[in-house]
């Protein structure tokens, strides 16, 4: 086929769409929800933390009770949400479901789709420790930018997502499908600037609105994690190999 860009190590689609077409053909699998789910992974299993995404809500309840864990609540409530900054605290031994429409959704289409892959959570703090694992793991990779959905339905291309993705392959070896490099071209037109284009761009702009200006200097924190997270039992966790 042609959309799922295997002549080419590297690979790079949008969506729920680009997981189910891409990943039965790769080794490896890279999750990017920037300025949620994927920065929300890298925080908490950097402090040890076991993170259990699922993509139904109704569903949560039933997933925390089966492995122990608590359930993250919306974003500006008390407690772990998907609020990256709500997780700094986690503690290591802490067991959380994580409910995304994003992320989370596409992490479990990943798993579906390809029992086989290994799936990992990319974000902007942590693409050059994500790129490398990456690489360890095989040798054909798919870079899936979640973005957004519009409330009329249908995704949205998220900018950050899209420079996300471009960070993490940015690091990976390997011929690169054209789409792929689109995304690491934009990575690299905009590195200098990363804090100032994730302030200023639409999901930004909604989030330091709401009040969660600190999320979005979290998910700007160009490379400042060592950490990989990467899927296992249907749990994220550190990646320690």
């Amino acid at each position: 086929m042609y959309f799922d860009q295997s002549d080419y190590d590297i690979r790079c689609e949008w969506g729920e769409q680009g997981v189910v077409t891409l990943s039965p053909h790769c080794d490896v699998v890279i999750i990017i929800d920037v300025l949620s789910v994927s920065t929300c992974v890298d925080v908490a299993t950097c402090r040890g933390a076991i993170v259990y995404p699922i993509g139904n809500d109704q569903a949560a309840a039933d997933l925390a009770a089966a492995k122990g864990a608590a359930v993250a609540v919306h974003r500006g409530r008390s407690g772990y949400s998907l609020s990256p900054a709500s997780l700094t605290t986690i503690r290591a031994d802490e067991r959380l479901v994580l409910p995304s429409l994003n992320g989370s959704r596409l992490t479990v289409a990943a798993r579906e789709a390809s029992p086989s892959a290994a799936v990992l959570a990319g974000c902007l703090r942590n693409a050059a420790a994500v790129a490398a694992v990456a690489t360890r793991l095989g040798r054909t990779v798919a870079v899936i930018p979640g973005g957004e959905h519009w409330a009329a339905g249908g995704i949205r291309p998220a900018l950050e997502d899209w420079l996300g993705a471009g960070a993490v392959i940015a690091h990976l070896a390997g011929t690169l499908s054209p789409e792929a490099a689109a995304a690491k071209a934009a990575y690299e037109a905009a590195r200098e600037n990363i804090s100032g284009i994730l302030r200023g761009c639409s999901s930004g702009r909604e989030l330091i609105e709401l009040g969660f200006a600190p999320d979005v200097g979290m998910a700007a924190s160009l490379n400042s994690s060592p950490c990989a997270s990467w899927l296992v039992d249907g749990g994220f966790v550190r990646f320690a190999g």
